[in-house]
């Protein structure tokens, strides 16, 4: 069957993505792998006041629920979690709310390892899609959502979670995109290098946040190269970028434009729908 050779075909790249990040990927379910994992999140996004991103009981719960929670263990160290449950239509869908890897250990593929075993755990199980969010301003998430695993945009979700207290988005909006990962697809299109589109909007010399043009039927949206170090830096550059991604990408996905891909150079793509003649 189709489902069977492509479930099979997905747990051969994840155990590929295992062996090229040097880690092995499992679920958890004990107690004290759910406290590691727990922790492990916490050292991650430092919540204000020691509190866990996640408790352990919670994912306890979550795990006897036969929900996703899986971690990448180098050796005998815990370097990646990632954490997801089913939403409706049951079992068809999994929502993916966390994912992170330890800092020391960014740049291997840990990430890339976590999702293939996600994908491959959650076809097995009969789901067809995974989704989650991520921040659009952060440059490196929607190059790997949307170039490397070929998620698509659905929706952009302004100021989704609320204020968050964490280290990562103490002081900011969280707005976020919410992507959906077709598990059967054959990975993401390639971005063309043809004709530029259109610059809606772009990083200047000063790193604050350029408006362009929105009206061409191609346009492409720039984020900052680091939104981390504004935010350190530069709050109020970090803010304003905040309020012309809301307008911009906000705006344009909510008029029905598709984000067909990401530039590696920071730049979504984005394509608006075709209007037919006004018989008006």
């Amino acid at each position: 069957m189709l489902v069977d050779t492509i479930s099979a075909a997905a747990r051969e790249a994840a155990a590929a993505a295992e062996r090229a990040a040097g880690v092995r990927v499992r679920e958890l379910a004990d107690r004290a792998e759910l406290r590691a994992a727990s922790e492990l999140l916490r050292a991650i996004w430092r919540p204000a006041g020691g509190e866990p991103l996640l408790a352990p009981d919670l994912m306890r719960a979550m795990a006897k629920a036969g929900c996703y929670l899986a971690g990448a263990y180098d050796g005998p160290a815990l370097v990646g979690v990632c954490v997801g449950f089913f939403h409706p239509p049951a079992d068809a869908a999994l929502h993916s709310h966390v994912a992170g890897v330890a800092p020391h250990a960014q740049g291997r593929g840990i990430g890339f390892a976590l999702k293939a075993h996600q994908r491959a755990w959650a076809l097995e199980r009969g789901a067809s899609t995974v989704s989650w969010t991520f921040d659009p301003l952060v440059r490196r998430n929607a190059y790997f959502n949307i170039a490397r695993l070929g998620a698509g945009v659905a929706e952009y979700l302004t100021n989704f979670y609320g204020p968050m207290e964490d280290a990562l988005n103490r002081g900011e909006e969280s707005d976020r995109v919410l992507v959906r990962w077709d598990l059967s697809g054959t990975g993401p299109a390639a971005v063309a290098d043809g004709a530029d589109p259109a610059v809606a909007l772009s990083e200047g010399p000063d790193g604050w946040p350029v408006l362009g043009r929105v009206d061409a039927a191609r346009v492409r949206v720039g984020v900052p190269s680091s939104i981390g170090a504004l935010r350190r830096d530069e709050p109020g550059a970090a803010r304003a970028w905040r309020a012309a991604l809301r307008e911009v990408l906000g705006g344009l996905l909510a008029e029905g434009a598709a984000v067909t891909g990401f530039h590696r150079a920071g730049w979504y793509m984005i394509t608006k729908p075709e209007t037919g003649p006004n018989l008006g």
